[in-house]
């Protein structure tokens, strides 16, 4: 049997490894939400930027994708996977595994910035501004999403948390109550469709190598 040609091996090759990359760059979307008028609430004329539930209603959001806020420290984002949660505008009755409070770092009133929050449960994800006591949130600063599983989780999001920091016990630990621990945002799903594709190029590696010699 003749050896297969190494010119036809290469061009098999460097196919696959593009169409692997074009195939995970497509998989994932950034949603910038609310478009060009961000997340902002003007407290003038208690009106949102923009009706973030008509904008929600228009996308579709799979595992992976990454939600970007664009707003400033007036407001805040908080994420719930719990209804009534969302419906009460408000975190003071909520457990502490309940919601996640995202923010930029900063502690300086009006100070732009922009939040990214990945996408990494399935179901029903709710987002809503805490600031003002609720009253952003009462006047439409919050919407509700529907996450499909689409290609599932990419690995840099699939990947089991580090272990809690603890404070090292000093010389007093014996009698101190346990520190508190608050969890990491729960990942699930995995990767799909990378099989398949690897081994639809193996076959046409295998048809490049015979046919080249």
């Amino acid at each position: 049997m003749a050896a297969a040609n190494p010119t036809a091996l290469a061009l098999c090759l460097l196919l696959a490894a593009a169409s692997s990359f074009s195939s995970a760059a497509a998989a994932y979307a950034n949603y910038t939400v609310g478009g060009n008028s961000g997340w902002l609430f003007n407290e003038t004329s208690n009106a949102t930027s923009a009706n973030y539930s008509t904008w929600a209603a228009s996308q579709t959001f799979n595992l992976g994708d990454y939600l970007l806020f664009n707003t400033n420290t007036n407001q805040t984002v908080i994420q719930t996977y719990n209804l009534t949660t969302y419906q009460a505008c408000s975190i003071d009755d909520a457990s502490d595994n309940d919601f996640f409070q995202y923010n930029g770092g900063s502690n300086q009133f009006g100070e732009a910035l922009t939040v990214a929050v990945p996408l990494t449960r399935e179901g029903s994800n709710y987002f809503f501004s805490g600031a003002d006591d609720g009253v952003q949130c009462q006047n439409g600063m919050r919407f509700e999403i529907d996450v499909q599983h689409g290609s599932g989780l990419p690995p840099s999001l699939n990947q089991p948390p580090p272990p809690p920091y603890a404070v090292p016990p000093g010389p007093g630990a014996a009698n101190s109550p346990p520190a508190a621990v608050v969890n990491s945002p729960e990942n699930s799903g995995s990767g799909g469709g990378a099989g398949v594709r690897g081994a639809a190029w193996g076959g046409v590696c295998l048809l490049l190598a015979t046919l080249f010699f």
